[in-house]
C-alpha cells in the first residue's frame, strides 16, 4: 500500500468529493436504520424482536448485517440479504444454464444484463423475505406480549412495502458508492453495519470493568482503581488476543497458493509470441464467509420448526427438543438453557456448526473455482504449468491443489466461526456467564476483507488523481 500517496491524494478536490459523498451516503444509511416499519405500536413490536433475535443465532447474524436494523424493527430490516441472496442465485445458474454462460463471457455488455436480472430478481426475494419476518414475529409474539393487534390487509401491504422499499433503497445506495471508485457499496454497508454493533459490546464491557462490588485493582499497594480487577485482566488478555486474531485474519485473508503458468513461444508471420510467465492465485479461503452464512441458515431451520410447533402445541416434546438443541449458546439464553452451568448439550450447536462449515467450504469452492474450465482455457492460450501436461492432466492437478488448500481453509474458516463459542466458554469457567460478542468471528473476517478491499480500491484512486505528479 502506498499510504504517502493516499494522505497526499486528499489535497485532491476529487478525491475529496467522492470521500465525502460516500460518508454522506453512510450517514443517510444509519438514518434509515432508526425509521421504524409503520405497523402498530414501533416499541412493542422492538422488544418482540429483541426477544425472537435472542433465540436465534440467524437472528443475531442478520441483526449483525444490517447493523441493527432487525432488532430496532426498521424499515432496513430485511437489509441487503436479498440482493446477496440473488447475486448467489445468478452466480450459480450462470455456472449451470450454459446460455447464461456465454452472456457472462460476453464482456461489459453481458455483464450488465446480468446485473440488471439481479436486481429484479431482488425485489421479489426482499418481498417474500418481509412477510416471512412479519408472520415469524406475529408467530413469537403470542408467547411474548399479550398486546392484542390484529394485522389487517392495509397493514401488511404498507408493512411490506415499506421493508421492501429499504431493502432496494440500500442495494441503490451500495451501487452509487461503487460509482465513487473507493471501494465496494455492499461490502462498504455491510462493513459499517457491524462496526455499529461494536457499542454493544463496548457497553457490557464497560459495565462489568467498572462493577467494584468484588473489589477494586490495587497498583503496587498504593494505588486503587475503581475497576473489577479479574474483568481487567481478562480484558487485557482479550485485547492482546484480539490484536493476534487481527494479525491471523489478514495473514488468512490474504494467503494463496502461486502456480507459475509459462506460455509457449508462438511465431505469427515475423513476429513472436508468447514465451513469458504468469502466475494463478488460489486463495486458501476461496469460498470467504459464504459457508458460515449457508451454515448458520441450515442450523436455524430446525429451531424454526420448533418454535412453529411450540407455537401450535405447547406440549410437544419434539418442538422443545428441536428448539433447545438448534439453539445457538449465547449470553442471552444462558441463564434460562444452562441454569446448572454448562452441560453436554452446550457442545452440540458448536460442533455441528463447525462440520457444516466446513462441509460447505468444500461444496462452495467447487462451485466458484472450476478447474476444468480453467485448464481449457489455459490450453487455449498455449498456457501450462511445468511439469504438467496440459488438459485433463492439469485440471485433476489443479483439483488436487484445491483440496488441499480446502481442507487448512475449511478448519481455519471453522475455527474462526468458533471464536464467539470458545470466548463465551472461557468467560464462563472465568466469571460463572458468557461475555456475549457482538463482533463474532464471522464479522471479524468480514471487517478485515471488507477493510483490505476498500484500502486497495483508495490506493488505485489516489495513485489515480497523483499520477500527474510522477510525470
Amino acid at each position: 500500500m502506498h499510504f504517502k500517496t493516499i494522505f497526499k491524494s486528499f489535497k485532491n478536490k476529487d478525491m475529496l468529493k467522492r470521500i465525502g459523498i460516500v460518508i454522506g451516503i453512510l450517514v443517510v444509511y444509519r438514518f434509515l436504520a432508526h425509521i421504524p416499519v409503520p405497523m402498530g405500536d414501533a416499541t412493542t413490536f422492538r422488544d418482540a424482536m429483541e426477544n425472537l433475535i435472542s433465540r436465534s443465532d440467524f437472528g443475531n447474524f442478520i441483526n449483525l448485517i444490517s447493523g441493527g436494523g432487525l432488532a430496532s424493527f426498521s424499515v432496513i430490516l430485511v437489509g441487503m440479504s436479498p440482493y446477496i441472496t440473488a447475486s448467489i442465485i445468478t452466480q450459480l445458474l450462470t455456472k449451470a444454464i450454459p446460455r447464461l454462460e456465454e452472456l457472462s463471457e460476453d464482456g461489459e455488455t453481458g455483464r450488465r444484463k446480468i446485473n440488471q436480472w439481479t436486481r429484479m430478481l431482488a425485489v421479489p426475494l426482499a418481498v417474500v423475505q418481509s412477510i416471512a419476518y412479519i408472520y415469524i414475529l406475529f408467530k413469537s409474539m403470542g408467547s411474548y406480549s399479550t398486546t392484542a393487534f390484529e394485522p389487517t390487509f392495509h397493514d401488511w401491504f404498507l408493512a411490506i412495502t415499506a421493508m421492501t422499499a429499504g431493502s432496494i433503497i440500500l442495494m441503490w445506495l451500495g451501487e452509487l458508492i461503487t460509482e465513487q471508485g473507493i471501494g465496494n457499496g455492499i461490502s462498504m454497508i455491510i462493513f459499517i453495519s457491524i462496526i455499529s454493533q461494536f457499542q454493544t459490546t463496548a457497553a457490557q464491557i464497560g459495565s462489568e470493568l467498572f462493577n467494584t462490588s468484588s473489589g477494586s485493582l490495587s497498583l503496587f499497594g498504593w494505588l486503587n482503581l475503581p475497576v473489577n480487577p479479574t474483568v481487567f485482566w481478562i480484558l487485557l488478555g482479550f485485547g492482546v488476543a484480539l490484536i493476534i486474531a487481527f494479525y491471523f485474519l489478514v495473514k488468512v485473508n490474504e494467503a494463496q497458493r502461486i502456480i507459475t503458468i509459462n506460455y509457449a513461444k508462438r511465431v505469427h508471420g515475423n513476429q513472436a509470441y508468447g514465451g513469458i510467465k504468469s502466475i494463478l492465485p488460489i486463495k486458501l479461503i476461496a469460498a470467504g464467509v459464504i459457508p458460515v452464512i449457508f451454515a448458520t441458515a441450515f442450523l436455524s431451520l430446525p429451531a424454526l420448526v420448533g418454535q412453529f410447533i411450540t407455537s401450535a402445541n405447547p406440549d410437544s416434546g419434539l418442538g422443545t427438543t428441536l428448539t433447545s438443541v438448534f439453539t445457538a449458546p449465547s449470553a442471552q439464553n444462558f441463564e434460562t438453557m444452562y441454569p446448572n452451568g454448562i452441560t453436554g448439550q452446550w457442545f452440540i450447536y458448536p460442533a455441528l456448526y463447525f462440520l457444516l462449515v466446513v462441509m460447505f467450504t468444500y461444496f462452495y469452492t467447487s462451485i466458484i473455482f472450476n478447474t476444468k474450465e480453467i485448464a481449457d482455457n489455459l490450453q487455449k492460450q498455449g498456457g501450462f504449468i511445468e511439469g504438467v501436461r496440459p488438459g485433463l492432466t492439469t485440471a485433476k492437478y489443479l483439483d488436487k491443489t484445491v483440496v488441499r488448500l480446502n481442507f487448512f481453509g475449511s478448519l481455519t474458516l471453522g475455527f474462526i466461526a468458533m471464536i464467539p463459542f470458545i470466548t463465551d466458554y472461557v468467560f464462563i469457567m472465568l466469571v460463572g456467564k458468557p461475555l456475549g460478542l457482538s463482533i463474532s468471528g464471522t464479522g471479524l473476517l468480514i471487517v478485515v476483507t471488507v477493510a483490505l478491499e476498500n484500502l486497495r480500491s483508495i490506493d488505485s484512486r489516489a495513485l489515480m488523481v497523483t499520477y500527474d505528479d510522477y510525470k
